[in-house]
């Protein structure tokens, strides 16, 4: 796939413009959207992402228009993942609903900036050391099984990075409006608001640690990793309006992913076998008779896990709240 620097520069000054236009014109002025408002963005930016695919495949062939939008499916599942973590920070931190536009978007911008360095520093390592993809498949597996078994019901915003944050910040109790920094008896004080940022942000780089090794296991392409993932962060925010409420009822989406890295750090594994180069692995030679899983497979595979675990968890919670109420 051949991507000129000018249709990189395009590429990143659109990615920004979006997010600019974003602050301006929904986030500067705080408010809690309404669903309808929420809803024809969130549908604004899917159907951008999924023409954008369609682009990808007609210019640079079917090949990589299938990974992208497997490694589109991916993020977006993942970032729906990220959901649930935010929703425990405002909880955590009490955000007011009219400054959450504000925290979300300003962690969305942090993740795509972590995860835009993972890019280049992941393609770099791909270039040049092929063993790596034996690194990644091995981190997806452990990320997966941390993914089914872990604990998801830590509270971030009193965490080991939280307490010590505090420890070296002057914190208030109480919120002033949206600002990060107030100041008091002549003495310059940090907000809740910008406690709230700085969880998210530290958030945003453990879930960069899984993020890019999994889409790397679908695309060797730098080009299509950074726009899956741009496009799975644009609309997170009005993702995290519109399904506040479903996100609870997604009991099963942890198990989903765990599926989805496993199956993604398997083809990482297989891949670095077929290009060893390792000389205490087959002598130093590729392993010819591991199979390359298709890309067409991939997609087919990551679309059918992430529908079997949404309907399976509204399934149970439907049949769970069946049985509390009595019907």
């Amino acid at each position: 796939m051949n991507v000129t620097t000018l249709v990189w520069i395009i590429t990143i000054a659109v990615t920004i413009a979006f997010f600019v236009y974003e602050f301006f014109a929904h986030v500067r002025k705080p408010h809690e959207p309404t669903i309808g408002e929420s809803a024809r963005w969130s549908a604004f930016y899917i159907g951008l992402a999924l023409l954008f695919g369609v682009g990808i495949g007609v210019v640079s062939g079917w090949t990589y228009g299938g990974e992208y939008f497997a490694g589109y499916l991916t993020e977006k599942a993942l970032s729906i993942d990220n959901l649930f973590v935010f929703l425990l920070v405002m909880t955590g931190f009490a955000v007011p609903k009219a400054y959450q536009q504000k925290v979300l978007l300003i962690g969305i911008v942090i993740a795509l900036v972590l995860r835009g360095g993972f890019i280049a520093i992941g393609a770099t390592l791909i270039e040049n050391l092929s063993w790596v993809f034996y690194i990644f498949g091995a981190l997806l597996l452990f990320l997966a099984w941390k993914q089914a078994f872990g604990n998801h019901e830590s509270d971030p915003a009193n965490g080991a990075f939280m307490r010590f944050v505090r420890r070296h910040l002057p914190v208030t109790d109480d919120y002033h409006g949206d600002r990060l920094t107030v100041r008091l008896d002549g003495k310059r004080f940090v907000t809740p608001m910008l406690l709230t940022i700085i969880a998210i942000g530290f958030i945003d780089l453990i879930f960069a640690v899984d993020s890019i090794p999994a889409i790397y296991g679908l695309t060797n392409e730098a080009y299509i990793v950074f726009t899956a993932n741009a496009f799975a962060l644009m609309g997170l925010r009005q993702l995290f309006f519109l399904i506040g409420g479903l996100l609870e009822r997604l009991v099963y989406l942890a198990q989903g992913l765990a599926v989805i890295l496993a199956f993604i750090g398997v083809k990482l594994v297989f891949h670095a076998l077929h290009v060893n180069e390792l000389p205490f692995i087959n002598g130093g030679h590729h392993v010819e008779w591991i199979p390359e899983i298709p890309i067409w497979f991939s997609l087919l595979f990551i679309a059918a896990t992430i529908a079997v675990a949404t309907v399976a968890s509204l399934v149970k919670t439907r049949g769970d709240r069946a049985v509390t109420t009595g019907h």
